[in-house]
């Protein structure tokens, strides 16, 4: 007989420090076969599993979720849970979040989803939930879910292995119901933002790639690793660790281990590539000789959950050009801005206009900026909706509809862009590089700038975080580390 597995989730970052608001807009809502389909590896276990889709929403980090958006969501999650139980129990609950959700009028989303989908399904039913390593792990998730795990990589390149791993891990659970298990779980006073704890840099790298060694040990199930997300403020927003398996001393063992090795390694973390000031990030790519050379603008990264329209190195490089014209070709990917986007598309037979462009979000950065701008190709992107090209001399921008990062030379090409090395400079609204971008550049620099996912945590005005926490506060005395342990 198949296992009877349900599966849903939803997935956003969400700062607590913008104004914008997430709402039905921004997400992507996935139903019945399309949600099925997006995870391939179902194919392995026909016959074995009966996969039962619920419902999956996706959204690009943003500020916090409206309330309207997330109570329709979470009644039709929930609507559709109790209706796959009608007649028949379910076996299973695979439960793929990012962790780092805010939603109006709530300080640990995910916790209370995980809470509820348990009082529905009752005690014997087993729950594995998928999460981003820069989630949080509050108690009340921890408590709900019976397996937990997240990726292992930032960038992250391994989203559908950890996906397959946390279902592999739930149908063997199920295939060995009759064995008692335990999960471990040790909070440690660390907050990092992730142009910190990359994967590819040390001390992420060896911290994370001992997580496959602790679960290759008989009587261990899975391990994971969670550094957090610094931008919003939530008692949860810390390092995290769980463990889980089937040897309770072996448990307590590694995950007490491990998590004095991340503790020790806190003074290790810095940034993964070069970092300074925004004027200094202009002046080192307007001397370099590396083409292209990309500023990475860190305090607006829609990645992370920037609104996306923060126009200081625009502004920066338009004063510049003003004094004497920019020689060199520069590329501003992106602008959100759909206001902007109605008045392009509205002159679009004009020979150049003036535009009034950026920072209307939030707006406490100096306003939108004017611009007299020609049309260089206008195109719609299935994400960032109607979309366009203008230029100011040798200064070229995309705008867009809808928030957008532009990470991947897929995104650029449909901007027209096939060669990156076209231009001299790029600027990003991101903090790492993207894979692509990150093997096109030939010079980068991360521009500290201001902004809803500022780098500069200690003057970020924290006021629900649970201190001390490093790096912002100072320690007397080391932590103690032990572990939260539960039998199942």
């Amino acid at each position: 007989m198949a296992y009877r597995i349900a599966m849903g989730g939803i997935h956003i970052e969400s700062s607590t420090f913008t104004p914008y608001r997430s709402s039905h807009k921004d997400f992507r809502l996935r139903r019945g076969r399309e949600l099925l389909g997006s995870y391939s590896w179902l194919e392995d276990y026909k016959g074995t599993v009966e996969a039962i889709p619920l419902i999956h929403a996706r959204a690009l980090p943003g500020g916090i979720v409206s309330q309207e958006f997330f109570e329709e969501w979470f009644k039709e999650l929930m609507d559709s849970l109790k209706k796959a139980m009608a007649g028949k129990p379910i076996d299973g609950v695979f439960l793929d979040i990012h962790g780092a959700m805010s939603v109006e009028g709530m300080m640990d989303a995910e916790g209370e989803i995980a809470k509820e989908i348990r009082r529905i399904v009752g005690d014997d039913v087993i729950i594995s939930t998928t999460m981003d390593l820069h989630g949080n792990v509050s108690n009340q998730l921890f408590e709900a879910s019976d397996l937990l795990t997240c990726y292992r990589t930032a960038p992250h390149i391994d989203q559908g292995v950890t996906r397959r791993r946390a279902f592999e891990n739930l149908i063997n659970l199920l295939e060995h119901k009759e064995r008692r298990f335990v999960k471990a779980k040790i909070d440690l006073p660390i907050l990092l933002p992730g142009e910190k704890t990359s994967t590819e840099v040390e001390p992420g790298r060896s911290l994370y790639g001992k997580l496959e060694g602790i679960t290759q040990k008989d009587g261990i199930i899975d391990a994971a690793l969670w550094m957090g997300y610094p931008w919003a403020d939530q008692p949860r927003c810390h390092t995290a660790l769980v463990v889980t398996g089937t040897d309770q001393g072996l448990v307590k063992n590694e995950i007490e281990v491990l998590a004095k090795e991340v503790w020790e390694s806190r003074h290790q973390f810095e940034f993964v590539g070069p970092v300074a000031n925004l004027k200094e990030s202009v002046k080192r790519a307007l001397e370099s000789n590396k083409v292209p050379y990309f500023i990475s603008d860190t305090g607006d990264n829609p990645g992370a959950g920037g609104s996306g329209d923060m126009n200081l190195l625009l502004k920066s490089f338009l004063q510049i050009n003003r004094q004497k014209t920019i020689q060199k070709k520069v590329l501003f990917a992106s602008m959100f801005d759909p206001e902007s986007i109605e008045q392009i598309y509205q002159n679009k037979d004009k020979a150049e206009f003036i535009l009034s462009l950026g920072d209307k979000v939030d707006g406490s950065y100096g306003g939108p900026v004017e611009l007299r701008v020609k049309i260089q190709q206008l195109f719609q992107d299935p994400i960032a909706g109607r979309s366009a090209v203008v230029k100011l001399d040798n200064i070229y921008i995309i705008v867009t509809e809808q928030r957008f990062q532009y990470g991947s030379q897929e995104a650029y090409s449909r901007a027209g862009i096939e060669r990156l090395d076209d231009f001299d400079i790029i600027v990003v609204k991101m903090g790492y590089l993207e894979p692509d971008l990150s093997r096109a550049a030939n010079g980068w620099v991360m521009a500290l700038t201001p902004g809803a996912v500022s780098q500069d945590m200690k003057n970020i005005p924290y006021h629900n975080l649970r201190r001390p926490l490093f790096p912002m506060d100072q320690f007397d005395q080391e932590p103690d580390i032990k572990a939260y342990l539960i039998e199942r």
